[in-house]
């Protein structure tokens, strides 16, 4: 990470704003005072005023959000409603001066446009191997090909949310110890036995194109609350499996409103610091233990950062208010870390009974015992304490906030590519 783009791009934008938001921010009292002729009607005035000016909030907020940056993107956006309030301006000086007046500024709407029609960019968002960009209601989309391997990257870049290469299956990060998930369990070894999964955060499908590999009796729900994620995924990292049910909606909502009930869950939907402090509950957890089979179990990928495992810590505690078992295993090479919860009482001795039981079977695919062994070998001991996150008070955003800032400040971040 290169603090000095961040910082400089920080201070240029607070430039940038601070003028016009101050000029904007007198806009209602120069307008109040424009329109104050008789003192008896100074309740009436006002009021239309800041009714006029709540709806343009209320139009501000939704519309860019809603409408504008889907369609015509960031850019645009910006040059539309500046044109808006151009617009208004020079209709102002028609009004209170003359058209002359106005005249003189006609040049600014064909700045406007010109601005508009040619897109003129800097070039903070290219990457290499960069093939495909857009924009989305809820993130900047990158699709990366580098080497035979394209791979997702969402809003700054930093994580790589999935990975595809049509000869590989195994990309060596947190995408394969999802598999392992359904053997926390005790006694439970058989991968014809694995029938139905459910994956929050689904991105471009990586963990649902390698589940779906492993266990050939497997079908998938995923959610995904981007559905030009999902676009992407299915034309660029070949999402395309008859026995994946996309399904695009926020996952909590989702699998609250389903009858299912699944064999394990997945929830890829952490990355500091954007992470839904929805899905890091009691109430949440609750939720998805309710949507599991009697031998069913849950995973959950945490991007942590470096060895700051508070986030970790507390979402253990939290979990395990539900699942009697819960086990915490790093990922090697990576800053990611696995939460897996079962429904049933478990241990580390049944998970290695779990392991030899599945080595013993000729047919067991590879992709699964090396990750299974991955799993054991990088288990963490129980955290001693955590704070309980429920709907109630969740303090997940504030705790990651703290945890970048600590990482920034320890002039670490080189580390990050």
């Amino acid at each position: 990470m290169q603090l000095g783009p961040l910082f400089g791009s920080f201070v240029a934008v607070l430039i940038l704003f601070s003028a016009p938001v101050i000029l904007l921010g007198t806009a209602s009292p120069f307008a109040f005072r424009l329109a104050m002729n008789d003192q008896k009607k100074t309740g009436r005035i006002s009021g239309e005023i800041y009714a006029v000016s709540t709806l343009g909030s209320f139009i501000g907020t939704f519309l860019p959000v809603l409408w504008l940056i889907p369609v015509i993107g960031t850019y645009r956006t910006f040059v539309s409603i500046s044109a808006s309030l151009l617009f208004v301006a020079l209709v102002g000086l028609w009004k209170t001066e003359s058209i002359k007046a106005m005249l003189k500024y006609i040049w600014m709407p064909f700045l406007l446009a010109l601005l508009s029609f040619w897109g003129l960019r800097g070039l903070d968002k290219s990457a290499e191997g960069l093939v495909y960009e857009t924009e989305s209601a809820y993130n900047y989309i990158q699709v990366q090909e580098i080497n035979g391997f394209r791979y997702l990257r969402l809003n700054e870049g930093q994580g790589i949310h999935s990975v595809y290469s049509p000869s590989q299956a195994d990309y060596n990060g947190p995408w394969e110890q999802v598999l392992v998930a359904p053997f926390i369990a005790p006694s439970v070894c058989d991968i014809n036995k694995i029938k139905s999964m459910a994956i929050i955060g689904l991105a471009a499908g990586t963990s649902a194109k390698e589940a779906l590999l492993v266990f050939p009796n497997l079908t998938i729900d995923g959610y995904e609350i981007d559905p030009k994620v999902v676009q992407v995924g299915q034309d660029w990292f070949a999402m395309n499996d008859a026995r994946l049910n996309v399904i695009i909606e926020d996952g909590r909502w989702g699998l609250s409103n389903s009858n299912k009930l699944y064999d394990f869950i997945s929830i890829d939907a952490y990355r500091p610091p954007y992470i839904p402090w929805h899905l890091t509950t009691l109430e949440f957890f609750q939720e998805v233990f309710n949507h599991l089979n009697p031998n069913g179990a849950m995973v959950l990928n945490v991007a942590r950062i470096m060895d700051d495992r508070r986030l970790l810590d507390s979402l253990y505690a939290t979990i395990h208010l539900v699942f009697p078992s819960v086990f915490i295993s790093d990922v090697p090479g990576t800053f990611n870390s696995m939460i897996f919860a079962s429904v049933h009482k478990s241990d580390v001795v049944a998970l290695a009974a779990n392991y030899q039981c599945l080595a013993n079977q000729p047919k067991t695919p590879a992709l699964l015992l090396n990750n299974f062994s991955k799993t054991l070998t990088n288990l963490k001991p129980d955290p001693n304490e955590g704070t309980i996150y429920t709907d109630d008070r969740d303090s997940v955003e504030l705790l990651t906030n703290q945890m970048i800032f600590n990482f920034v400040a320890s002039g670490k971040t080189t580390v990050l590519k």
